[in-house]
């Protein structure tokens, strides 16, 4: 496992699974959110039960749907063997003990922070009215006019809240989805919280299908008309859907030079366990 597993770059950051598939084949809980613009959002993870992306990096290496190391120390053997011990002591100069969970998950995080994808909105938004087609600027009037943009705010175009998913009418029954995710009373056991999830970011979003945490809904299309009636309360037109996915697409920026060019790394045979 890698975590390039789940966030290729190929895909946008995501795998184009309804649900990811973890260590031993264990099939996760979720759809796996994009990694490109992750770290602008505030909480990490469908249920921000992950502090933000350093916290979601350490944490995986145990998790049993993700990394599925046993336990740290099968983590930090791991990392020796494969030859990063200098590398960690040159990140961490003033750390005895280098070769840590906490900071790899530093180490994952700053480098999540640089994978930031400007898009033609941005260049629109800086004084650019070309770099939108006449029809994404209906998209980005209607988005505002519904009221999608009260929850699709702020640098990321969403990721700064948690909001129930099915304000107007059950989601699952508008998703066909197969199983009933309670969201985040999953973590928290507040019944307050039945059926919230983060807002999803919408940069990129053109490019990282399936939609919705369990991955049920397959093109953008018909993710928008979803929102539409279960968020808004409402039956939108083809023009509505036509226009505001014009607008969605022009989140679509390019990928980091750094996240599109994959490493070659030497051979190396290592132990998970002890000798």
């Amino acid at each position: 496992m890698s975590c390039q597993t789940c966030h290729r770059p190929g895909l946008y950051g995501t795998d184009a699974l309804p649900k990811s598939i973890g260590a031993e084949h264990r099939l996760n809980a979720r759809n796996a959110p994009t990694v490109l613009n992750a770290a602008l959002q505030f909480k990490a993870l469908w249920i921000g039960n992950r502090a933000d992306v350093e916290d979601q990096a350490m944490k995986s290496l145990t998790g049993q749907t993700s990394f599925g190391n046993p336990e740290t120390a099968a983590v930090i053997r791991k990392l020796k063997a494969l030859g990063y011990e200098a590398e960690f002591k040159q990140a961490f100069p003033n750390d005895p003990e280098p070769v840590k969970p906490e900071n790899w998950g530093k180490a994952i995080g700053a480098y999540e922070r640089t994978l930031v994808t400007p898009s033609p909105f941005d260049a629109y938004l800086k004084g650019d009215a070309k770099a939108l087609t006449p029809q994404a600027r209906n998209g980005l009037k209607t988005f505002i006019d519904l009221g999608c943009v009260s929850c699709h705010n702020g640098v990321a175009v969403g990721g700064s809240a948690f909001r129930k998913f099915g304000m107007f009418g059950d989601y699952w029954t508008e998703t066909g989805s197969p199983s009933i995710d309670e969201g985040r009373f999953k973590e928290t056991q507040n019944p307050a919280d039945k059926y919230l999830f983060k807002v999803p970011g919408l940069r990129n979003v053109a490019m990282t299908p399936p939609y919705f945490h369990d991955g049920s809904v397959a093109t953008l299309p018909q993710a928008v008309r979803v929102m539409g009636k279960v968020q808004l309360g409402k039956e939108l037109t083809d023009q509505d859907v036509s226009d505001l996915v014009a607008f969605l697409n022009s989140l679509t920026g390019e990928l980091p030079q750094e996240f599109a060019t994959e490493p070659v790394l030497a051979p190396r045979t290592f132990s998970a366990t002890p000798p």
